[in-house]
């Protein structure tokens, strides 16, 4: 079976409808049994910080809390080191779980065999 990376790159306030897709194939995936690595850079890194997504509003569509959630129970997530560090976050302002790494960690999961990557 294929793996899959989904990077996504805005955040749940500038972009509600992309980062609610990206979060919903990620979590889709995970529970169809896919191997599933979920990147947050820029503005989505935020989606890793507990409720910071407490004021989400998107008609018919799931919370991004139990989106993450659902990626967290058979999947993993990362947070990229630099767009971390732009915004003063550690691994522990993060939910537990959730790891931060930089681009030669993304590029070995994109470059493996059988793996589809996915940017949102």
């Amino acid at each position: 079976m294929k793996a899959l990376v989904v990077k996504v790159t805005v955040g749940a306030a500038e972009a509600p409808e992309r980062c609610s897709q990206a979060l919903n194939v990620a979590a889709t995936a995970v529970a169809s049994g896919v191997d599933v690595s979920l990147w947050l850079t820029g503005e989505a890194v935020w989606l890793a910080v507990p409720d910071s997504t407490r004021d989400f509003n998107l008609p018919h569509a799931a919370s991004p809390e139990d989106l993450i959630e659902s990626v967290l129970v058979g999947g993993k997530i990362t947070v990229c080191t630099q767009c971390a560090l732009r915004r003063d976050l550690t691994e522990s302002d993060l939910r537990a779980g959730i790891r931060i790494a930089g681009v030669a960690s993304y590029l070995e999961e994109v470059l493996a065999p059988d793996t589809q990557a996915l940017v949102y």
